[in-house]
């Protein structure tokens, strides 16, 4: 349904994602597919973008997991764990917003409001 709602999507994966029928799989539903190359194998198109994607990826994590606290987020049921998350999530979107819109000098910043 994703796929019929919303042609020519872009999947993003690890180098482990690889294999001549997964990838024909991928062109027949006509989903690109981006990943680093392996071992012996050709510079594939996109991989300019995997280090400062990666950079990103890696930054957020370190947000979610340092600031937000989410490997310490008490949920006992996956429904409890998805609020919790989305929660603290909620939160620095806000954070974020007020610090732009205050002229804060750190903008993803939660200290001034842990309290």
């Amino acid at each position: 349904q994703l796929i019929d709602e919303r042609p020519g999507q872009t999947l993003i994966g690890d180098k482990n994602y690889f294999g001549r029928e997964f990838e024909q799989q991928l062109a027949e539903l006509d989903i690109r597919l981006l990943r680093p190359a392996r071992k012996g194998e050709a510079e594939r198109a996109g991989s300019q973008l995997f280090k400062p994607l990666r950079q990103v990826i890696e930054s957020i994590n370190e947000t979610f997991k340092g600031q937000l606290d989410l490997e310490r987020h008490r949920g006992r049921t996956p429904a409890g764990v998805a609020v919790r998350v989305l929660q603290r999530i909620l939160a620095l979107t806000a954070a974020i917003w007020h610090n732009d819109h205050t002229g804060q000098p750190i903008m993803r910043a939660l200290t001034a409001y842990d309290h």
